[in-house]
This record gives structure tokens, sequence and C-alpha cells, in this order.
């Protein structure tokens, strides 16, 4: 089954608007670390907010994640993933700051060792 000319060109068309989307965030993103435009501060999450809104637009335009009945799968899919990864990120965390906590000083650790 081919796809008609007009559902090609404006799949086309969304490809291109989420490539453009993806440069301007990309090149915002760049820029705002670059330069000293930004309160130092707040930075990290003006970055954060390009990073979540870039994966926004991949989703969307390149990965054609939306609300609709038929990707329904994917957005759990989508949905768990998340999960796992955050599951992994904080837990390491948790772990790291446990260790951190519970970790004799190194000065102890050399005067043990002789």
């Amino acid at each position: 089954m081919s796809a008609e000319p007009e559902e090609a060109s404006s799949s086309l068309q969304s490809y291109l608007l989420g490539l453009g989307l993806a440069m301007v965030l990309t090149l915002a993103s760049f820029g705002a670390a670059v330069t000293h435009v930004v309160w130092a501060p707040g930075l990290a999450v003006l970055l954060a907010v390009l990073a979540i809104a870039q994966m926004g637009v991949h989703l969307v335009f390149f990965l054609h994640v939306s609300s609709s009945p038929d990707s329904a799968n994917t957005i759990l899919a989508l949905a768990f993933g998340v999960f796992v990864v955050g599951l992994v990120v904080f837990g390491s965390i948790i772990i790291m700051a446990n260790l951190n906590t519970h970790m004799l000083p190194m000065d102890d650790l050399i005067h043990m060792q002789r």
C-alpha cells in the first residue's frame, strides 16, 4: 500500500517542523550554556526545561506518540521505560548517599591498613 501524495507531504512537513523545533531547542541550550545571558544558578533549570521540551518534540514529531487510542501501548511502554530509568537513577543516588553516610573517613581507612 503506497501513501497518498497528500499524506506523504504532510508527513514530510511534520518531520521538517520537528527537525526545525529540535534545532531551535538545541541551539537555545547551547546558547544559554555558552553565554552569560541567564542567571548562573537558574541555568540548570533552564537546561532541564529545554531538555524536556526537546524530548517532547522527539516523542510527538518523530516517534508519533499521541493521545489517540492507537498509541495506548506505545504510551504504556514509554511510561514503563521512564519508570525503570527513574528507578535506576534514584536507586543509585540513594545507595551512593547511604555509602557516603556510613563509610569511614579516609584517614581512618589509612590507619586501619597500617
